[in-house]
């Protein structure tokens, strides 16, 4: 590889915020946000909204997550008048 022109690639942790899962993988994203895990280290956090935990593929569960109103876009902009 080429000196220089990779992005650093490090363990983060990535926090499921529906149901609280946290697992640590290692990745080339990055985050000011750093979380201590169980093992005592402290980790960079990557929050992200569905996981395996959470989706309802692997739940069995029908959950509905909108947090950033794309629905309510959609139905605005679609809607017949």
């Amino acid at each position: 590889m080429k000196k220089g022109i990779h992005p650093e690639y490090r363990q983060v942790v990535f926090q499921d915020m529906t149901s609280d899962f946290k697992f640590i993988t290692r990745s080339t994203m990055t985050s000011e946000e750093t979380i201590t895990m169980e093992d005592g280290k402290e980790y960079p956090v990557i929050k992200v909204e569905v996981s395996s935990a959470s989706h309802p593929f692997y739940t069995g569960k029908n959950i509905f997550v909108d947090t950033a109103g794309r629905v309510e876009k959609f139905n605005k902009r679609y809607t017949k008048k």
